[in-house]
């Protein structure tokens, strides 16, 4: 039994618009009496007459003109003889026009139920074969003489007709691609493709256009691209027969797209450079700013090599010699022999390829142990690295030269900047990328000649950073400073290597009387000649501090000397007229006595102390003041007593000041991080820093804490004599009783002759009442007063003087002594070292000096 589908197959009819009704088919039958006894529907079409007005009726007298009617007879009675005919016969087309047609009409003799001669006749217009012959030699003028491939696939998708085009591509004869799919023709995924097209374009008639397909024709590697257009393919009912290809070879429309898409992405390539590398002056950041830029946008695998000599800041390295040819930069060392042997720093690496290592050698030329970021190494003499750094000219290596090598091309590309190869920069591409040209190349050395400026701009920078910071560090108080009565903390933080160095100080000065003085200051401005004006003003604060002047009165000399900087030769109203070197700065000037724990501060535009006690942390009410080197203005100090415990915070604007933050927020922050409870000094300031949003790197940060202690009452002993002549005895006694108190026994007999020494002066050259004062901290301080405003001087004495050698010998047995003014007269002191502590000066004279004083 036949299967369904068969059944179906059979007896299925097919819809209006068939074959057979675009060629016009009909059909009629004559009787044995040679008069038509059948007529179909078709043939009514045709000729337009009803069967009602043919049937019984003679088929020559009905349609054929009359002229033609005896040969008409004769034919019909040849064929009711037996005899088939085919011929064309002229009829009249319906419509009442009087128009002709001719038909072709094909008769076959059949025979009746009882074995009588009839005959079958087939009738077709002439008219629609000719339509049918011409529209089928228009359609193989079309598909056989097309310039490019065509194919039919039938609805398989297999191949029903192919063009003489595609088989001279693909080989072979038109009709050997019958049956074939484009599986025969394509790499299995463009296959796939391909067929899915296929499928689409059938199941839903909507066309296909410029599909791109690559692949490559039997017997040749050459890789080609075809742009496909697919549509489908109707009978003349409308029913989906097919689907008709037609492929055009775009190989080099391709080619000339991606030349010019190589141009365009080089050119976007070379713009993304000149924005992206150079944003830092920190050499390593530059060079990993060249590998982000090529990797993977123009390389798979990219490193950059500096010198070492370079990267160490290593200036009195041999000075450049040109190698022979013109136009050649001029290179590192004595001469271009020595090149090869330079060590080198590989400073950054970068891969686009998962499994591939991030250093060392690509492959074949580069072939040894792997180079890690940071290490040191040489290239050989005869590598192409070398090479390329010896000419300063960049060399193509194309492959591994080894199966296993992933690299197919590399260029090996001299980083040169003004005139000077500075490192090396090599760009590979592994197997599957296209390898490198001469377009190609010439971007490599752009990108690599950008890049090297800035690495040289960064190079002189550094240089000039690090001699800045240098000078400045070694300006700032070394080690943790003392201070008697104080506790201090601070801290000093450089801007980071993006930003230039500044002018931020601070300073810790050791008074007479064991007072401290505390400055922090800021020169306004960045680089070397912020940090070379930031030591000046710091010399002068410390020599103006020696003088023991009021707050007030360092800030003012100290205004004068900043109003010096700019042209120390010029006059001031030239100075005023070239603001360029006009160096203003900000300082705050504190003198703290341990024994009062009373401090006199001098602000000159700076950020105001905080001090935080017990009752909680706020900021000290100083006059502010104009910078340093404004001039014109005097300068306020105010005198604030601190009690014990109390902690006072200096610091610069970088503490708590940046361009994302107002000043507001960075005060009310410090002011929170205060207050704390934090025990160690140390630990408060690294609180504070880790608390504030600092943006440290944006600007310089000096932090000074100091953490009031003060003086004993049982450290001072304060005795107030009489101007008579007894009290010089009465200091003796009093300083000789008052040591064995403090465990000084062995400073009795040098303090007792020093203060005879000081209080005899006081009584022969001073004034008024005599205070005698004696400080126990770290050294033996003792201080006399008088109420006369006459300073004291050293002098040398004759050989017949009786007196003026007391000075001489204060200065010989002390470590130091001074004077210094009071608002109510001057102090005269000396300075012992505690016993076991070393000292400036000694307790014993030596014969030498005893024969140097009295001649």
């Amino acid at each position: 039994m036949p299967d369904a589908s068969w059944h179906d197959a059979l007896w299925h009819s097919s819809p209006p618009g068939s074959i057979y009704d675009y060629i016009k088919v009909a059909s009629f039958s004559l009787g044995p009496d040679g008069l038509i006894d059948q007529w179909s529907a078709r043939a009514e079409e045709l000729v337009g007459l009803t069967a009602a007005d043919v049937l019984g009726r003679d088929p020559v007298e009905a349609f054929m003109p009359p002229e033609l009617r005896a040969d008409g007879h004769r034919k019909v009675a040849e064929i009711l003889d037996g005899q088939e005919w085919t011929g064309l016969v002229p009829f009249r087309i319906p419509g009442g026009t009087g128009a002709r047609g001719v038909a072709e009409i094909y008769v076959m003799p059949t025979r009746t139920g009882t074995a009588e001669r009839a005959a079958l006749c087939i009738v077709v217009d002439v008219r629609a074969l000719r339509r049918i012959e011409s529209d089928l030699a228009a359609s193989q003028a079309i598909f056989g003489q097309s310039p490019f491939g065509f194919l039919l696939f039938n609805t398989d998708l297999t191949v029903q007709r192919a063009n003489r085009r595609f088989a001279t591509v693909f080989g072979g004869t038109a009709e050997e691609h019958r049956g074939r799919t484009v599986h025969d023709y394509l790499a299995p995924h463009e296959a796939d493709r391909m067929t899915e097209a296929l499928r689409r374009c059938l199941e839903t008639g909507e066309a296909v256009t410029d599909l791109e397909i690559t692949g490559a024709a039997p017997g040749s590697r050459e890789h080609r691209h075809w742009s496909i257009n697919l549509y489908r393919v109707h009978s003349g009912s409308g029913r989906p027969i097919g689907v008709a290809g037609l492929g055009t070879d775009v190989t080099r429309r391709h080619l000339a797209a991606r030349e010019a898409a190589g141009v365009r992405r080089n050119l976007a390539l070379l713009n993304e450079a000149g924005a992206r590398i150079g944003t830092s002056l920190d050499l390593e950041t530059t060079a990993r700013e060249l590998l982000d830029v090529t990797v993977p946008g123009f390389c798979d695998f990219a490193s950059v090599d500096l010198y070492q000599a370079l990267l160490a800041g290593d200036d009195d390295r041999d000075r450049p010699a040109r190698p022979q040819g013109p136009g050649v930069p001029t290179l590192p060392g004595r001469s271009a022999g020595r090149l090869p042997s330079a060590p080198l720093r590989r400073v950054a690496c970068a891969s686009a390829v998962s499994d591939a290592p991030l250093s060392g050698p690509l492959s074949g030329p580069f072939s040894g142990p792997l180079i890690g970021v940071g290490e040191i190494h040489r290239y050989p003499a005869a590598s192409p690295g070398a090479l390329a750094l010896r000419t300063a000219r960049p060399r193509l290596v194309e492959g591994g030269g080894r199966p296993e090598d992933m690299v197919q091309s590399t260029l090996v590309v001299p980083l040169v900047a003004h005139d000077t190869v500075v490192g090396l920069a090599q760009f590979s591409r592994t197997k599957g990328s296209e390898p490198f040209g001469e377009r190609d190349r010439a971007v490599a050395v752009e990108l690599a000649a950008r890049a090297a400026v800035c690495i040289d701009n960064a190079r002189l920078y550094r240089r000039e950073h690090e001699r800045a910071l240098i000078l400045q560090r070694s300006l700032l108080p070394p080690g943790d400073p003392e201070a008697a009565g104080l506790d201090i903390a601070c801290r000093y933080l450089p801007g980071n290597a993006a930003t230039e160095v500044g002018g931020d100080w601070f300073d810790v000065i050791e008074l007479p009387g064991h007072r401290t003085a505390l400055v922090v200051g800021d020169v306004m401005g960045r680089g070397l000649r912020a940090a070379v004006a930031m030591g000046e003003l710091r010399t002068a604060v410390r020599t103006l501090a020696l003088l023991d002047l009021e707050p007030a009165e360092v800030l003012a000399a100290l205004d004068e000397v900043a109003r010096g900087l700019g042209d120390p030769g010029g006059p001031p109203r030239a100075r005023e007229a070239d603001l360029s070197e006009v160096y203003l700065a900000t300082c705050v000037y504190a003198v703290y006595d341990p024994v009062t724990r009373r401090c006199t501060i001098a602000n000159a535009g700076h950020m105001p102390p905080m001090l935080r006690t017990d009752g909680g942390t706020a900021l000290l009410e100083v006059p502010p003041g104009m910078p340093l080197g404004v001039g014109g203005e005097p300068f306020e100090e105010v005198e604030v007593e601190l009690p014990e415990g109390a902690l006072l915070t200096l610091y610069t604007d970088g503490l708590v000041e940046s361009r994302d933050h107002p000043l507001e927020d960075g005060l009310s922050g410090l002011r929170a991080a205060l207050a704390d409870p934090v025990p160690s000094l140390e630990d408060v300031c690294d609180h504070v820093l880790a608390t504030l949003d600092t943006r440290h790197g944006e600007d310089d940060i000096a932090l000074l804490m100091a953490r009031v202690q003060g003086l004993p009452r049982d450290a001072v002993a304060d005795w107030t004599l009489p101007r008579e002549a007894r009290s010089v005895g009465r200091a003796r006694e009093l300083a000789r009783a008052q040591l064995p108190e403090w465990g000084l026994e062995g400073l009795l007999d040098t303090t007792e002759l020093l203060v005879s020494e000081l209080v005899t002066n006081a009584l022969r050259y001073g004034d008024g009442e005599i205070r005698v004062r004696l400080l126990l901290d770290r050294t033996l301080v003792c201080e006399v007063w008088d109420a006369n405003l006459v300073q004291p001087r050293r002098r040398r004495a004759r050989d017949t003087d009786e007196g003026g050698r007391g000075l001489q010998l204060v200065g010989l047995l002390s470590s130091g002594w001074g004077t210094r003014r009071t608002p109510r007269g001057k102090t005269v002191w000396f300075e012992l070292p505690l016993p076991g502590e070393a000292a400036g000066g000694t307790a014993e004279l030596s014969a030498e000096q005893l024969l140097d004083l009295y001649g």
